[in-house]
């Protein structure tokens, strides 16, 4: 019997990047015209995987989301990664909005992905192990079909395969 293939499916965003974007866009909201005086500011908590933005109005706050949205994109890191919560209002009638930075597949997900895969009746096993799902098989065909298979689907994070053995 041939021996099994495998891979991973992971949901990994790199920080030196995020945080590269996230010192660019704050950059940027010194230096554009539009932005420069209004006080609006983002930072960026590595321990704590959170991006913070300040502004001094809802319509400022969306613009920069549109200025960090795109510094993250220019570096490869998908914008689902990002999970942004509800604009608070702070002092000052200013806005205050956190982001959470998504890594890891959640325990409800990776169970989920896991029944769709088997619904789907592919000839492969899948193993939950802990924030990543492992897909053994004897065939390379079945396993690309269960790449095409979770590519296609959008589960609202980004997904990588990875070790491919």
């Amino acid at each position: 019997m041939a021996k099994d293939q495998s891979f991973d499916i992971v949901s990994e965003v790199d920080m030196q990047e995020v945080d590269n974007a996230v010192q660019q866009a704050a950059k940027e909201l010194v230096q554009r015209y539009d932005l420069k005086d209004t006080g609006a500011s983002i930072e960026l908590d590595k321990h704590e995987a959170k991006i913070t933005l300040k502004a001094p109005s809802d319509f400022v706050a969306k613009q920069v989301i549109d200025v960090l949205g795109s510094k993250l994109v220019r570096r490869n890191i998908d914008l689902k990664a990002l999970s942004w919560g509800k604009a608070e209002t702070a002092s000052g009638s200013s806005i205050r909005q956190v982001a959470t930075i998504v890594d890891g597949i959640e325990a409800d997900l990776a169970r989920r992905i896991n029944k769709e895969i088997r619904d789907e009746k592919f000839k492969v096993k899948v193993q939950i192990e802990g924030e990543k799902l492992r897909v053994f098989s004897a065939s390379r065909d079945d396993l690309q079909a269960v790449i095409a298979f979770v590519k296609a689907n959008d589960y609202g994070i980004p997904l990588q395969f990875n070790n491919r053995r």
